[in-house]
Parts: C-alpha cells; structure tokens; sequence
C-alpha cells in the first residue's frame, strides 16, 4: 500500500511539474519586452536596417542568394549594437564531403579580431565526416538532409561579425540568413559562444584525444559532436570503447568527470545504431564505410566551469584476443590494457607478470579492451566570460581534408 502511496505522489508530482514548465513557456510567448526589436540579416538586408529588406529587383526576389568564388570570403553579418543570435540557416548548392570540410565559418565578438568561431561548415552544423543527413537535435537541425540550420543563442554587446570563408576548389551559391534580437541596451554578464575545432592527426597509440584543449576562463561546456573513420586494419572490431573524461578547474592528471564508454556518452549501449534525439544522437552509423558521426549536448545537464576545462575522449576499442593478433601481424597498433572475465576486470596496466598478448596463456575468448588509432574529429561547443579564447588558430586546409 505504502508503495502504491509513494508511486501516486511521484506522478502527482510529475504532473504539477509538466503543467508548471508548459505554463512558463506558454508565458515567455506571449510577453511583449519593449526594449527588443527583431531583425533579419541576408542578402536581402545585409545590415539588418529596418525597412531596408528585400529593396532589389523592385522587392521582387532580387538578392536571395550570391555566389561566393573558389577561396573568396564573404562578411555574412558586420553589426553594431547590442544583440543576441537566435538562429542562422543557410544552404549552399555543392555540398560534396570536401567542400563541407574545407568552408569555414569565422565568428568574431566586440571588434575582436580573433575569432571565437572557426569550424569547417559541415562540422559546424551538427555532423561531421562532410557528409549530410537528416536529424534534429536541440542545437541544430537538418530537415532534409540539403539545409543548415543553428539555434544556438549567441549574445553580444557591440559588435558581431561574421564570415563564409571558401577554401573549396568550387564557386559556391549561398543563401542565408541571422535572426537576431536588437537591444536596447547591452546586457551585463553574458557569456559568449565559441566553437574548437580539432582532429586527431599524429595521433599517439595510448594518447587520448583532445574534443577540447584546455581553454582557460568561466564558462560552460555546451557539448561536441564527434567524428570516427575507423582504420580498415581493425576490420569489424569496434572502436567505441573510449571514455571521454572533462578535466575542470585545475584538474592534471585525473578528470572530476568520466564516462564509462563511447556510445554510452551519447546515451546509447551495447554498440552503436543510427538515431537523433534532442541531447543526443548519431546521424551517421555507415558500417560499410566505418564512418561514424555522433554528438551530445550538455543542456539538460550543465558543465560548467570557473578556471578552466579541458576535454579528452580515449581512442580504445574492444575485441576478441585472436582479432587483436590478427591485427598486429597485419600491421595496426594495439595495446591490450584490460580482459573482462566472468570474474571480473583485468586491468593489464596494473600488472607486472600478466601473459604477453602472444602468450598462449593470455584467455582466448575474453573480450580485451585494447588502444588503437582511428581517424577522430570534433567540433567543441562552449561559453567564455570573454570574446576571445586562448586556443589556436582553425588547422590548415590539408589537415583538415585527412580521411576524407
């Protein structure tokens, strides 16, 4: 009966909690602020003016799109005032895998001039690999897998710019366009966002990945959406044994945060299929390709931090001992660093005397979690008490091309 008690109160509970939250957003839609105007900008209205959109071609469609040429830029938004981003959409007409990887987006805040963004376009976006896919997250969507579209809330106080920049071999037709809110006055305490981008070539066996290099400041992790071409030499070994760990405020050697697997991070198990949800998802599991794109965000469950923070996931995978053999004898790295056994776990690292992997001794239908190196990339998402990071600068085109 106690029971029964226990369980009614939870969901009365649950109830009151749902009507609360549908009743505050119902309200934030139709309160009138007075000191914020909308504005839209594209190529229709570069400057956001109002009353200044759609004046070409006698408001007939005359400037929709442009063509921006083969290593040509283009300032997307140059404004002044006090604003916030609520959402950019834009398309382009050749959206092969180079293209997607070799585009950038530069995003600079109060007249810095340094940006805060600078991601290759696809990774931007939501997936990586410069492939496109239809999904929808809470970041970003793509509704038909031919779009862009960001609902990140980017705030600023004076000044915001931003740039396509086209590295690709090919002329590309944009459309776009930056919804903002205009306000009156600029607003205390913001936090501003940035973007990293990173892979990781010259990858070490036994070196973990850096999603985000230590970025030094107050701020929070938004979240990051990661990339995997996993080496042919593993075969159908899987790769996603790799836990990613956040090293906040201080942290060196261990992290305050650790997760306990790949697909775990993104919510899933046992391996890994193709889905989309809100705070996670994995738009792109192509197995025949072994190319894998994958992403969480951190909105439900914030990480924020006060000095500094910093972001690694292991490249490990896991595999049968006759397979890890196979693959060393053909050539690829491994490292056997544990055996799950009935019993328990066998953390290698901790021993001195454990067989060698080619020890007749060492179990043969154990499953190892072994080091290995695949091609990894990401796109890390954050806030920063300042407009300007302490990261390097966006890699070269090149490096940037690797895999693909």
């Amino acid at each position: 009966m106690l029971m029964k008690i226990n369980g009614l109160i939870i969901r009365v509970v649950a109830i009151v909690l749902c009507f609360f939250y549908a009743n505050l957003k119902a309200q934030s839609l139709y309160e009138l602020p007075t000191d914020v105007n909308t504005r839209w900008i594209s190529f229709e209205n570069p400057t956001g003016g109002k009353g200044a959109g759609a004046m070409q071609n006698k408001g007939a469609k005359g400037n929709a799109s442009q063509w921006v040429k083969a290593g040509e830029s283009k300032v997307l938004m140059d404004y002044n005032g006090a604003g916030v981003i609520n959402r950019i959409w834009m398309t382009i007409i050749d959206r092969n895998p180079k293209a997607l990887r070799a585009i950038h987006l530069d995003m600079y805040w109060e007249g810095s001039t340094k940006p805060a963004v600078s991601v290759p376009l696809g990774d931007f976006f939501g997936i990586g690999l410069g492939r496109m896919a239809a999904f929808q997250s809470a970041l970003f969507t793509d509704p038909e897998g031919k779009s862009f579209n960001c609902y990140i809330p980017m705030p600023f106080r004076k000044h915001a710019k931003i740039v396509f920049v086209n590295e690709s071999q090919q002329n590309q037709l944009l459309f776009y366009d930056v919804n903002i809110s205009k306000l009156a006055k600029p607003t205390n305490n913001i936090a501003y966002f940035h973007a990293y981008w990173s892979n990781n070539d010259g990858a070490k066996l036994g070196e973990d990945f850096e999603i985000l290099p230590r970025v030094k400041g107050k701020g929070r992790f938004l979240g990051t959406n990661l990339s995997v071409i996993a080496d042919k030499v593993y075969g159908d070994t899987w790769f996603g044994e790799g836990e990613v760990k956040t090293y906040l405020d201080g942290d060196t050697n261990y992290p305050t945060l650790a997760g306990s697997g790949t697909e775990d991070y993104i919510g899933s198990a046992w391996n890994l299929g193709a889905f989309n949800q809100l705070y996670q998802g994995a738009p792109i599991v192509d197995k025949q390709k072994k190319q894998y794109a994958f992403y969480r965000y951190h909105i439900p469950d914030p990480i924020y931090f006060h000095t500094d923070c910093r972001v690694t996931i292991q490249q490990m995978g896991g595999a049968g001992r006759d397979l890890i053999r196979g693959i060393i004898k053909a050539g690829g790295k491994a490292k056997p660093i544990s055996v799950m056994t009935a019993k328990g776990l066998i953390k290698l690292q901790e021993l001195k005397d454990y067989p060698d992997l080619f020890d007749d001794k060492f179990p043969a239908d154990e499953w190892v979690n072994f080091y290995r190196i695949d091609d990894y990339s990401a796109t890390a998402y954050f806030y920063l008490d300042k407009p300007v990071s302490n990261l390097p600068a966006l890699a070269p085109l090149e490096k940037r091309l690797k895999g693909l």
